[in-house]
Order: structure tokens, then C-alpha cells, then sequence
């Protein structure tokens, strides 16, 4: 169990016991070697693709690789603030977390995580552009305002990481201190308050709520634009050069949202479910993003073969 100090009125929760991914026993050797072997291919995964944008001047001068490079940084921080404390359940360590860890965890993963909500809208706006305004595209959208809009991206994400966090720990947890999750986050954290919970989860459902439906709705409207776009190219090769180009990112997008949208739009919710489905946007999706966007896209594809080659950015 974890620490508690009595005060002259309750006990204060000091530090938290998250109880992680429930496992048959026999499995843990190789859910932990799983889990480690796709953190560590997450991490080297996007960090190639952070360092072929860097490198070669033909990506890091477009605000399209700009956008992909901001995401495999997010990915990077995003896996690393979640997977490990996922492996060290598997492990016969302590299963405890400081109650600032605890509030460092939730912050830092609503931070990162709307933050990339952000990116991706940003993301499908560039597209837009690139494809339904093609010969205003670098007017429209250039390096200059991708930087402008990108740190606007990891304000807002910040401003949203700190209000989720104040709201969430500013309430008494005064035991039980067992998290029955494998990561600090707002439903499991709630539980455990001392306190009635009906403002924070309205706040969670409205902020939550109105950042990924916004985010999502003018995603939508950006493809249905594309779409109508597209379907106007008379060559079936521009139509599919077209439709490849944003293959990734609406992939991506969809198997971002979803997940999100099951987790945070349910108040109250105890589902067994909730655990896999944020396991899916947590550790897989940081994981695919590399290979998604480097599989399917021909020019960073070409990026990686000339930096391997050696030749940088000839």
C-alpha cells in the first residue's frame, strides 16, 4: 500500500499504487518483452524520422515535414511519459507513484496528447491547401506561419494540460490510493477523490469534448474538401498521387479519434474496454506513426535512403 501522513482532520493520499494491465500470471514475461520492444522501436522509429527531416533540406524546408517532424517529437515524449510505467507492471517492482509523479503523468499526458490533437487539425489544413490551392499554397502556408501555428499548437496544449490537471488534484484524496488503471488519467484519478466529482467531469466531457469535435469536424471538412478536389484530377495517376498523399494522415486520424472520443465522451464510465482502447492510442499509435508515414510516403522514403547512403542532402 501506499504512504499516508494523518493530519489533524484526514489522511492525505502522499502517493498512489497504479494496479496497470490486468494479465494471466503466465504472460508477464512476454508482456514485458513486448512492451519493451515496441517502446524502444517507437523511440528509434521516430527519432530516424525527426532526424531525415532535420537533415534534409528538401523536408525541413516544407511545412508538411515540418508538421511530421513536430509529431514524431510528440510521439517520442508521449510513449515515454506512458510506456514505461506500463513495463514496470510487469516487473516484481513497486507499483507505487509519488502523488507528484501522479500529477506530472496526467499534466504531461494532456499536454502532449492535445497538443497532437492541435497538429493533426493542422496537419489536414496543410493538405488542404497544398491540394484545393495549389498555386497559393506557398503564400498561404509557409515556413514562417507553420512555426507561428505549430507554437500556437503547444500553447493551446498546454493551457489544456494545466486546466485537466488543477481541476483534477485540486479535490481531497484521502484514501483509497489505489489507481485501477496502468497511467494517472483523469476517469481513474477521479475515483478516488474525497469529494463530489460532478464539476470536474462536466469540465473533462465539455473541454475534451468541444477540443476533439472541433478538431475532428474541421479534419472532415478539410478531406471533404480534398475529396471534391481530387475527384476533379482527370489522370487516374493524380488522383492516386493525390489520395496517397493524404492516405497517412487520414489514417492516422482515425485511429487517433475514435479511441479518444470512447475513453473521455462516457462520463462514469467503468468498462473493462477502457483499458485496451487506451492502450491502443497510448503505445500503438505512437508506434505506427513512423512506419505509416514512412511506408506510405514516397518522398521521406527517398529521404531515408539518401541520409543512409550517405549523401545527406544532395
Amino acid at each position: 500500500m501506499g504512504k499516508t501522513k494523518n493530519t489533524s482532520l484526514d489522511t492525505v493520499v502522499t502517493d498512489f499504487i497504479l494496479l496497470g494491465l490486468s494479465h494471466p500470471p503466465n504472460l508477464r514475461s512476454l508482456l514485458f518483452l513486448v512492451f519493451s520492444i515496441i517502446y524502444i522501436l517507437t523511440q528509434v522509429g521516430n527519432l530516424l524520422i525527426l532526424l531525415t527531416v532535420w537533415a534534409d533540406a528538401k523536408l525541413h524546408a516544407r511545412p508538411m515535414y515540418i508538421l511530421l517532424g513536430v509529431l514524431s517529437f510528440l510521439d517520442t515524449w508521449l510513449s515515454s511519459v506512458i510506456v514505461p510505467r506500463i513495463i514496470l507492471n510487469f516487473v516484481p517492482a513497486s507499483k507505487a507513484i509519488p502523488f507528484g509523479g501522479c500529477v506530472a503523468q496526467l499534466y504531461f499526458f494532456h499536454f502532449l496528447g492535445s497538443t497532437q490533437c492541435f497538429l493533426y487539425t493542422l496537419m489536414a489544413y496543410d493538405r488542404y491547401l497544398a491540394i484545393c490551392q495549389p498555386l497559393r499554397y506557398p503564400v498561404l502556408m509557409n515556413g514562417r506561419l507553420c512555426t507561428v501555428l505549430v507554437a500556437g499548437a503547444w500553447v493551446a496544449g498546454s493551457i489544456h494540460g494545466s486546466i485537466q490537471a488543477t481541476l483534477t488534484f485540486r479535490l481531497p484524496y484521502c484514501g483509497p490510493n489505489q489507481v485501477d488503471y496502468f497511467f494517472c488519467d483523469i476517469p481513474a484519478v477521479l475515483r478516488l477523490a474525497c469529494a463530489d466529482t460532478t464539476v470536474n467531469e462536466l469540465v473533462t466531457f465539455v473541454d475534451i469534448g468541444i477540443v476533439a469535435t472541433s478538431c475532428f469536424m474541421l479534419i472532415l471538412l478539410s478531406y471533404a474538401n480534398i475529396v471534391h478536389a481530387i475527384l476533379k484530377i482527370r489522370t487516374a495517376d493524380g488522383r492516386r498521387r493525390a489520395f496517397s498523399t493524404c492516405g497517412s494522415h487520414l489514417t492516422v486520424v482515425t485511429v487517433y479519434y475514435v479511441p479518444c472520443i470512447f475513453i473521455y465522451l462516457r462520463p462514469g464510465s467503468k468498462s473493462p474496454l477502457d483499458g485496451a482502447v487506451a492502450v491502443f492510442y497510448t503505445v500503438v499509435i505512437p508506434f505506427l506513426n513512423p512506419l505509416i508515414y514512412t511506408l506510405r510516403n514516397q518522398e521521406v522514403k527517398s529521404a531515408l535512403k539518401r541520409m543512409t547512403a550517405g549523401r545527406g542532402t544532395e
